[in-house]
């Protein structure tokens, strides 16, 4: 039956006589129940396509065991996985095809290269973690690994004895001076370059654009040409700090124009309708709508530099003592003690620094949930105690107005004596 049988008109019961009714057409029945097995689940899978996907896995690895095994000298782990995974996309798209069209096939061929493609980074991800976790376990079982420094510890010197709370503390400190300077001049050169009009934020956005590729052993340069051999600062945190800031800063205006560029200029239109004026409209309607986005912002520039190791070296250096003073003396970080641990033949330092790594994870870990925690949530949705505050202003607006309401007509009424008098007669 041809595709113009399937659509061809049933001829409908003759009409009788002096009947006024328009003629109604149908499609054939066989063309209804076909338009009704065509359609398919979104989103999730049936049972059909799980058999197919078993079926097509176990297809594609028997056939590479018999390369790998018998047809071919072919070996290598990483060869069997690749060589698999093709055999796999070619045969779970004939399968596919067998029962389903074109953009089916598309849709599943592409699907499977995304699957795999998230499963490999999660895995590349997982692995990493793990490895650091396992290699440093012997020094992250040591309470003394978070509360001593390396200032009465050598390499010779057992796991028990030494830690990094110098180094933890550094990166803490250096983070904390990196994102007073760069938060507030990222996002005000993020809210110049979308809020105004000036010849200039062309030149700015190529520039910010350029700097993002930046490499960190640069700025460590430039810090230290002008900060330290310029200027005669000694070396010290601040130095770090402002080295690591030239490395944040980039990221950070570059994420937050993408961000404020998503804000909708109907925002800003009713605003300017209602009289506020562009500073007010800046700070009231478009930073709390893309508080979430600029906080991931803010993620992705500490992302950048808690990880600095280069400009950490050459502006504050390698100290084994805790200093908690910024502005002088030598200034330990989290993965300048990764660096300066990893690379000792003793196996002690070695399992030191994959320790101060998995630290490192995890104090970037507690960094990102607190940043998410303060500015993850959504433009409109407020926290219990923003909700009560809220409230609470409510209920002493709606107070004031009361007042004003019951003076304004107290005015009234002493202004006509006659219409006083009937309202105390009539209560």
């Amino acid at each position: 039956m041809s595709v113009l049988d399937d659509l061809r008109v049933d001829p409908a019961p003759p009409e009788p006589s002096g009947s006024k009714s328009a003629r109604s057409t149908t499609l054939s029945s066989h063309h209804r129940v076909a338009t009704l097995e065509d359609r398919r689940a979104v989103g999730r899978m049936s049972r059909n396509d799980k058999q197919t996907i078993a079926g097509a896995m176990a297809s594609a690895v028997f056939i590479t065991l018999l390369l790998f095994g018998r047809l071919t000298p072919l070996s290598g782990a990483v060869g069997f996985v690749l060589i698999a995974f093709a055999l796999f996309i070619v045969i779970y798209a004939i399968m596919i095809s067998l029962t389903d069209d074109r953009p089916a096939v598309i849709d599943r061929v592409m699907s499977s290269f995304m699957t795999a493609a998230a499963t490999v980074a999660i895995a590349a991800l997982a692995w990493v973690v793990f490895a650091t976790i396992w290699k440093g376990r012997a020094a992250l079982t040591n309470l003394n690994l978070y509360t001593q420094d390396m200032s009465k510890a050598g390499p010779l010197q057992p796991l028990s004895e030494g830690g990094i709370l110098h180094a933890a503390a550094g990166s803490l400190i250096i983070i904390a001076i990196s994102l007073m300077l760069t938060v507030p001049l990222g996002i005000a050169c993020a809210v110049f370059l979308n809020e105004t009009h000036s010849a200039l934020a062309g030149l700015v956005r190529t520039v910010v654009t350029a700097m993002t590729a930046l490499p960190s052993i640069i700025a460590g340069l430039f810090i230290f040409a002008t900060w330290i051999l310029v200027l005669g600062w000694p070396r010290s945190g601040l130095a770090a700090s402002i080295a690591v800031s030239l490395m944040m800063l980039p990221i950070i205006i570059r994420s937050a124009d993408v961000v404020l560029r998503l804000v909708p200029g109907n925002l800003r239109e009713a605003s300017a309708a209602l009289g506020a004026p562009q500073w007010r409209t800046v700070w009231f309607v478009v930073l709390p709508t893309a508080r979430s986005g600029l906080s991931t912002a803010v993620i992705l520039g500490v992302a950048r530099g808690v990880g600095e190791t280069a400009p950490v070296l050459l502006t504050s250096g390698i100290s084994q003592n805790l200093n908690l003073n910024p502005t002088r003396g030598a200034m330990m970080s989290l993965p300048l003690a990764t660096y300066d641990f990893v690379r000792s033949p003793m196996p002690t330092q070695v399992a030191r620094g994959f320790a101060t790594a998995a630290v490192l994870m995890v104090l970037v870990l507690i960094l990102f949930a607190i940043a998410r925690f303060f500015g993850g949530r959504p433009a409109g949705r407020l926290s219990k105690g923003q909700a009560r505050r809220a409230e609470n202003r409510s209920e002493r607006d709606l107070e004031r107005i009361e007042a004003a309401i019951a003076q304004r007509s107290a005015d009234t009424l002493g202004d006509q004596p006659g219409l006083s008098l009937t309202m105390e007669t009539f209560g």
